[in-house]
């Protein structure tokens, strides 16, 4: 595996390199060359207004390049939006990281969520890495 981390911005709740690269490592399935990127709101909503035409910025893209033989992709974690929705489900931003990063390296991988069997299908893994890599399931809806 080839992993790039580029921060475009100083994020005090984002995850180390190290923390990036166990998280998409527990979620590939093959040989991956995958740049990650954490971008402030501005980058994130001109990425996914110009890729997505949506004019908002989200918590994470995936470009995927290939897919085989090597995965060859780019994730960007958007990282202002990442910490407001951590605050909003009541969990560490690590995790929604955990949870972001595995969720985009799957995408990278040709996982989907287009149809409920595709999304039964991405979540069902989602859930088994987040909890592997020692997180809650992060679809369960924490209370306050």
């Amino acid at each position: 595996m080839s992993l790039s981390v580029q921060r475009a911005m100083r994020a005090t709740d984002a995850p180390s390199r190290t923390q990036i690269i166990q998280f998409a490592r527990a979620a590939l399935e093959r040989d991956a060359e995958i740049t990650i990127r954490i971008v402030n709101e501005a980058e994130g909503r001109q990425l996914n207004r110009d890729y997505r035409h949506k004019d908002y910025a989200t918590n994470v893209l995936s470009f995927v390049y290939e897919t085989a033989p090597v995965v060859l992709g780019d994730l960007v974690l958007c990282a202002p939006v990442v910490t407001r929705e951590a605050l909003e489900q009541d969990k560490s931003a690590i995790a929604h990281y955990a949870h972001l990063i595995v969720h985009g390296v799957l995408h990278l991988q040709g996982y989907d969520h287009e149809n409920d069997a595709d999304a039964a299908v991405m979540e069902a893994r989602e859930i088994e890495i987040v909890t592997g890599l020692g997180f809650a399931n992060p679809y369960l809806e924490r209370s306050r």
